[in-house]
């Protein structure tokens, strides 16, 4: 076992490449979907929290008040299509085809146009929107940490782990 098996920090994998912060906020791989938080095009103040499950590509997209996309009916819209290229970028398309379960067979290389391009010609069926609520609710806990002041002291939620005693 590595050290950093037996410590209670993970380690941290730096992003594939720099990403768009302002378009997509927030992306993670996660409870079997790519899901993550989109800014709107239109309005500043409004995001979108969409997801694709994987393996099924069955996709949500709807706002923050849990309102559906308008732009997706039946096919990824605009915000899944920006949460697809975030995610390459963060985890680079090998990993996200991987985690997607996509097959490329038909489809070359992996990069954000073949994995588009395999899961739509899937055709996906839009689904439950249920996922929408703690994929925002991470997303705010993520935003609240940006706004501590740098410290090396520990933080109370952070610390999951009970306090082990020394073996003498």
């Amino acid at each position: 076992m590595s050290d950093w098996e037996r410590s209670s920090t993970v380690r941290v994998v730096p992003p594939a490449h720099p990403r768009r912060l302002a378009k997509v906020p927030f992306v993670e791989l996660a409870d079997g979907r790519l899901q993550g938080v989109v800014s709107s095009g239109s309005d500043i103040e409004r995001v979108y929290v969409s997801s694709v499950s994987a393996g099924s590509f069955t996709f949500a997209c709807s706002t923050n008040n849990n309102r559906p996309c308008g732009g997706a009916r039946g096919y990824f819209c605009n915000h899944i299509r920006a949460l697809i290229g975030e995610a390459v970028l963060q985890y680079g398309a090998e990993r996200v085809t991987r985690y997607l379960r996509v097959d490329l067979a038909d489809h070359g290389e992996p990069s954000v146009l073949s994995l588009h391009a395999a899961m739509s010609a899937a055709r996906p069926a839009q689904g439950d929107r249920s996922a929408a609520a703690p994929v925002f609710s991470r997303f705010l806990r993520h935003l609240a940490y940006l706004e501590l002041a740098p410290t090396t002291a520990p933080l109370p939620e952070m610390q999951w782990f009970p306090p082990t005693r020394a073996v003498a």
